[in-house]
């Protein structure tokens, strides 16, 4: 069984209701996305409206463009024109953008089964990776950042503390601050599986004289 086209020859011109099953399609595929996406992520109504609707748009501009050189360098000219100016979206806000142009790509060629089985499949995929733990990283891994006091010996101080809650440590960068009378350590550290963080935090807290300490995620590092 092939992944075939339903549109014969667009070169001839397209018709009208091999065009509206495809933009009906486009809509329906687009919907199912916008949907999965709000319930394995955190989204904006607007972030579901542009998942929703960037299908059919995308295919619109396929079956437009239809193999013309001219055509796809004047529209590749009008993108070019647009100017994102949001931050940066996160890793799953940009993946199901993506997976919203291919769906509209798959359909502006006219592969309307292609484009509706790889959605099914995005879906299962995406559902099962967002509500189970396969795919998940070590949660016991963490970035510590210490400010301690320039007479105070780092490379000594906090080893037994690290012995007792960490089951690996890396001092992976240092610097000064305050002209010098501070130091900040960063390391990479790995909790043992039973630790309370609270009870970390409080023992670095006791060697570093009461200075800021941040314990975060490697994905969220934040300044002290």
């Amino acid at each position: 069984m092939l992944f075939n086209s339903i549109f014969d020859n667009t070169s001839a011109g397209l018709e009208i209701t091999t065009a509206l099953i495809s933009a009906g399609v486009a809509l329906v595929l687009g919907i199912a996305l916008a949907i999965t996406h709000a319930k394995t992520s955190q989204t904006t109504k607007g972030m579901m409206i542009t998942l929703a609707l960037l299908p059919l748009l995308v295919m619109a501009v396929m079956i437009m463009i239809n193999g013309n050189l001219g055509t796809s360098i004047a529209i590749l000219g009008a993108f070019s024109l647009i100017r994102f100016r949001s931050i940066a979206g996160r890793a799953k806000d940009l993946l199901a953008i993506f997976a919203s142009m291919m769906i509209g790509l798959a359909l502006g060629m006219g592969h309307v089964l292609f484009a509706t089985v790889i959605m099914i499949i995005y879906i299962i995929a995406i559902v099962l990776f967002s509500y189970t733990h396969l795919l998940e990283p070590d949660r016991h891994e963490r970035v510590l950042k210490i400010v301690i006091p320039e007479d105070l010996d780092y490379e000594d101080v906090f080893e037994d503390v690290f012995k007792e809650y960490t089951t690996r440590h890396y001092l992976v960068k240092m610097k000064t601050m305050n002209m010098g009378s501070l130091y900040k350590l960063t390391y990479d550290v790995k909790l043992r599986s039973k630790v309370k963080e609270k009870d970390f935090l409080d023992a670095i807290r006791v060697k570093n004289m009461n200075l800021k300490v941040l314990l975060s995620e490697p994905c969220c590092e934040e300044e002290v």
